[in-house]
């Protein structure tokens, strides 16, 4: 290889704006560090300084504008590189895959902006994993390389490292894996650690035959090269001369080795595991960080609908304020649950401003969506309420119900009405069942109540149904069966059968096809004892020490109406309680479950086992924008918001079952044998790193969190489950408005897209963040190439794509339609910017 001996000097400073302090400290650490960096420029003419992180620039933009124009007058000359473009350096597992499209959208097109440039290397050099669709993502940001540390050579053994890094879809980055650390430290014996790492690490190029990347400069809590640092390197360059030793940056290095490449490894799986508790540390933030995602987007495509059919502002700004926060709690120390107390309370309002910002421009575009459709009815106009109250009321004309559906697949899922009706149709007057159900008031014998249907939605669109205060009518009487007793529930798909005392589910038979779903009980609580594990559970990679399970359980039937039925199952462990309402509908053929936990364990993990019953079973996990088949060996792996396991039944031969677990707030799960588990919540200490205990510490978890799961049992293969829409669906559920009477412009059903692929998801519809062009995305979500139709009757448009497997795609569709659609890349221009 070219210049195989050549030691690449990269001057940082690792950044963590949060981790033992809050956000303001870490304000001041960055202010700090750039200003050392910059003051390093000026006393060493060679030293070039590597920085990530928009978030960090923008603050210095905002707080420091000289310091600002200094940066950017090194960065044109080419002494300040930047890096990484992303907001930070997040967790590279938990957030979803929009998520890190955000992170090169609105970080790439900053740097852009501010400095001309945009980051060529991507750049998570303490995050403590790294999905397989990384690659796809960082190739449609711009950045053709990538540089980590995490897991190290200790904790996941590689061929080199430097390597090819493959996703599913064929997307190639170069990536580096940095040996030792980041920062100045070698060893604890070290005499000099700038120079004695400098020395291992050319004993490394040696070996290997290749250049490599040594890092340097104080780091975590900021600091950067120091002048020591600096003089050491000049000692270096003169022991073995300055082309042996040179202070460079991640790009020259990627530039250099790159032209000697071909015949580097390829790697084609994740990076993984370190710091595997960190899936599961602190349920709260986890849990906020998937609703804030979710909203935001859905506050986008309705923002957008409204936009186009009505002219209502598009809310640029709110939405980008909510993605910023968002994004920055994606940092690996907040996101992964090893930050002090005091940071998650910082997390908690931020996210419920991004919550909010998304709720406020949600709201007007529904709103301004629904007050636009044509409600009125013969007979109603002109009539007043108050003048004609006895009319009014013997005539009961219905008060107008619009349900908004965020998915792009048309869904059949239930609407609870916060009122209590006797009639409920469709917008052609066909009369529809319905059911009573307690609603969260306590204000009288009747106002407690509320009203349940089913409501089929198009995809991306909306529909209009009508309830009845007082008119009565006789719906159609439905083939399907739905019924309760005191340990079962059953419809035309499943018999679940609960076993007393324990509250275990005993037996969940398919009924179609004829088959006992688990082997042995399931939805079993299992109590992990941890205690020799710090927060990040470092060095640990499964969580097998059971000293106990949830059980002493008290079951009552809930509902059982027509067309829903509930248990609510009741479980104990020392202080804490478990809470389970399992749920099964007339005419869904899944298996809903919520769940309530008062959680009061300390150094304990709780898990929730599922037996799945078929042989030869294959473990698949959703990951960010793809998925990822894993070993059966029991460690610990994160997931997003589905996770299979499918294999054949026994005694069939080769026919193939499977049980998707679909999740609204989750994202730790391990798979031994036949056993899925998914981890629920965990009693750690707040950043245990060294096992430093005493009466001061606090536990994260303690107290009551809320979620959901959800069983779909499929027979045949997980391609054909359908399992991505079923989860999406269960993480967005339709969103409605109680409407009165007016004109409008608006038929009483609207549908936003169609699309001919089934394994085609739509993530995103929004405004391009400049111009007057439309944004949809869409990834391939089974691994299989296709060709696909979609249309957005909206736009009067239609047109075909090819899709490979698992890849991702960006149209930008101008409102013109004399112009072309155009496929661009994850920054909205076009793929080969």
């Amino acid at each position: 290889m070219a210049n195989a001996k050549k030691l690449h000097m990269i001057g940082n400073a690792h950044l963590d704006p949060v981790w033992l302090w809050q956000w303001q400290e870490g304000y001041a650490e960055i202010k700090a560090t750039f200003r050392s960096a910059l003051d390093r420029m000026n006393e060493f003419p060679d030293f070039v300084f590597t920085c990530a992180g928009a978030a960090y620039y923008k603050w210095i933009e905002e707080n420091a504008p000289e310091m600002f124009e200094e940066i950017r007058a090194r960065v044109r000359e080419g002494r300040w590189v930047i890096v990484g473009g992303w907001w930070i350096q997040p967790d590279c597992n938990i957030p979803s895959g929009e998520s890190f499209a955000r992170h090169s959208l609105y970080s790439q097109r900053y740097f852009h902006e501010k400095f001309s440039v945009m980051a060529k290397v991507g750049y998570n050099v303490d995050s403590f994993g790294h999905h397989g669709m990384l690659p796809q993502i960082l190739k449609k940001s711009g950045m053709d390389y990538y540089v980590f540390m995490r897991p190290d050579a200790r904790e996941k053994q590689l061929e080199s490292n430097l390597f090819w890094w493959e996703s599913a879809d064929g997307s190639r980055v170069l990536t580096f894996r940095i040996p030792f650390s980041y920062n100045n430290w070698y060893r604890h014996t070290a005499d000099n650690p700038t120079k004695d790492k400098a020395k291992a690490v050319m004993a490394l190029e040696e070996k290997h035959g290749h250049g490599y990347m040594n890092f340097y400069g104080v780091g975590n809590h900021g600091g950067g090269p120091t002048i020591a640092n600096l003089k050491s390197i000049q000692e270096l360059q003169r022991e073995f001369g300055d082309g042996r030793v040179v202070m460079s940056s991640p790009n020259a290095y990627f530039e250099e080795v790159e032209k000697s490449s071909s015949g580097l490894p390829v790697l084609r799986e994740d990076l993984q595991h370190h710091a595997s508790g960190c899936y599961s540390a602190h349920s709260e933030t986890k849990a906020l960080n998937r609703r804030a995602e979710n909203r935001l987007l859905t506050a986008e495509k309705f923002s957008a609908l409204a936009y186009r059919l009505l002219g209502l502002e598009y809310p640029h700004r709110q939405i980008r304020r909510g993605w910023e926060n968002v994004m920055f709690n994606h940092f690996h120390d907040i996101m992964g649950g090893c930050s002090i107390k005091e940071a998650y309370q910082d997390a908690r309002e931020s996210y419920g401003e991004s919550l909010n910002l998304a709720a406020v421009s949600l709201n007007a575009a529904l709103q301004k969506i629904s007050w636009s459709i044509d409600t009125m009815k013969e007979g109603v106009e002109g009539l007043s309420k108050d003048k004609h109250w006895a009319l009014w009321e013997q005539q009961d004309f219905g008060s107008p119900v619009v349900v908004f559906n965020p998915v792009s697949r048309e869904v059949n899922a239930p609407i609870q009405i916060n009122k209590l009706v006797k009639g409920v149709t469709d917008e052609q007057g066909n009369p529809l069942a319905f059911q009573q159900v307690r609603g969260s008031r306590t204000n009288g014998r009747n106002d407690k109540y509320d009203t349940l249907f089913m409501a089929n939605v198009p995809a991306l669109g909306y529909r209009v149904y009508w309830i009845y205060i007082e008119k009565e009518f006789a719906a159609a009487q439905s083939e399907r069966s739905l019924s309760a007793d005191a340990f079962s529930l059953e419809n035309d798909w499943y018999r679940l059968e609960i076993e007393p005392h324990t509250g275990y589910i005993a037996k969940l038979i398919d009924k179609a096809n004829d088959v006992e779903v688990f082997r042995g009980k399931a939805a079993v609580p299992i109590v992990i004892d941890e205690y020799h594990c710090d927060t990040w559970a470092h060095h640990v990679f499964e969580f097998r020490n059971e000293i106990a399970k949830f059980s002493d359980a008290e079951v009552r039937v809930m509902e059982n109406g027509p067309l829903r039925a509930k248990l609510r199952v009741t479980s104990r462990y020392n202080r804490s309680i478990l809470r389970q309402d399992i749920i099964l509908y007339r005419d869904q053929p899944d298996i809903e479950i919520k769940v309530k936990l008062d959680w009061r364990e300390e150094h304990k993990m709780l898990k929730l086992s599922f037996p799945v019953n078929v042989q030869n079973p294959k473990a698949t996990y959703e990951i960010p924008y793809g998925f990822i088949e894993r070993p059966a060996n029991g460690e610990e792996e994160p997931g997003q918001t589905w996770l299979d396991v499918s294999g054949t039944l026994p005694g069939r031969g080769d026919q193939m079952y499977g049980l998707a677990l679909l999740n609204d707030s989750k994202y730790s799960f391990d798979f031994l044998d036949n056993d899925l588990r998914m981890t629920v919540a965990r009693g750690a200490i707040f950043a245990d790193h060294y096992g430093m205990r005493d009466e001061w510490c606090e536990f994260m978890d303690q107290g009551i969190q809320e979620f959901g799961y959800g069983l779909v049992p499929h027979y045949g293969h997980l391609r054909d489950s359908g399992v991505c829409h079923k989860a999406q669906q269960f993480n967005v559920p339709p969103i409605h408005i109680v409407e009165t009477y007016h004109r409008g412009t608006l038929p009483q059903t609207l549908t936003g897209i169609r699309i001919s692929a089934e394994n085609v998801t739509v993530t995103v519809f929004k405004k391009a963040e400049e111009g007057s062009d439309y944004i949809l995305r869409c990834y391939e979500a089974a691994g299989m190439e296709c060709e696909a139709m979609l249309e957005l009757p909206l736009l009067n448009r239609k047109w075909t794509a090819r899709f490979g497997r698992s890849e991702i795609k960006t149209f930008r569709i101008p409102e013109d339609t004399e112009q072309d659609i155009a496929e661009v890349n994850l920054l909205e221009m076009p793929e080969d910017v």
